[in-house]
């Protein structure tokens, strides 16, 4: 591999560790499903899949097609502020009840809506299209041929680092958080993050 190749690879998986360091309601839903013990392979995966799978579109371009298109980001902040908004208050719901508050086994949730929530959680997340369709897409134009093959797939590789530390890292945690009061706080504490991040979404476009 030759130098151009590796610092191209190298600078990918850095911007797009950075971006996707900050705390978003993708993030907070992998670190729960860790705690949980919840599908964790399955939710780390698919959020991974589903970033590379962005980063690939930027890297090709789509995102200058996506941000010509009239009132998207509009559309786009409506659903998710709905969806978060809706994913806060069943974890306000959650806190309330202490039945709800299991940190063992697989038995949370079953595996398909499991998986839908992982995916909406990405897609329904106006922030991950400026992310990695128009800012690694962007940064990836700077490079040719096998110098921005070697960028996106830097970009995606950090991806797949980040959601499975996080989701593995959080499963170890789990059993000095295994009780009601940890996880009425948990979940209270999500359901902030969710609303607020709902609002910030939104604002913009108000």
């Amino acid at each position: 591999m030759s130098m151009g190749i590796e610092s191209a690879g190298l600078e990918g998986f850095a911007l797009s560790l950075g971006l996707i360091l900050a705390l978003g309601p993708q993030n907070v839903f992998v670190l729960r499903q860790g705690l949980l013990h919840s599908h964790v392979f399955a939710v780390c995966l698919v959020c991974s899949l589903a970033d590379a799978t962005l980063i690939a579109a930027g890297v090709l371009g789509v995102g200058s097609v996506l941000s010509g298109v009239e009132d998207a980001a509009v559309w786009i902040a409506v659903f998710a502020a709905a969806f978060l908004t809706g994913y806060g208050l069943f974890r306000v719901k959650s806190a309330m009840d202490p039945e709800g508050m299991v940190a063992e086994g697989e038995s949370e949730s079953e595996l398909g809506p499991t998986i839908a929530a992982a995916l909406a959680f990405t897609f329904l997340n106006p922030h991950v299209y400026l992310d990695t369709l128009l800012l690694i897409g962007g940064a990836s134009s700077r490079y040719l041929g096998d110098e921005r093959l070697a960028f996106g797939i830097g970009a995606a590789t950090a991806s797949f680092v980040f959601f499975f530390s996080l989701g593995y890292g959080a499963k170890m945690l789990s059993p000095v958080l295994n009780n009601p009061k940890a996880w009425r706080v948990i979940d209270l504490g999500v359901a902030c993050i969710m609303f607020a991040i709902a609002g910030a979404i939104l604002a913009p476009h108000v």
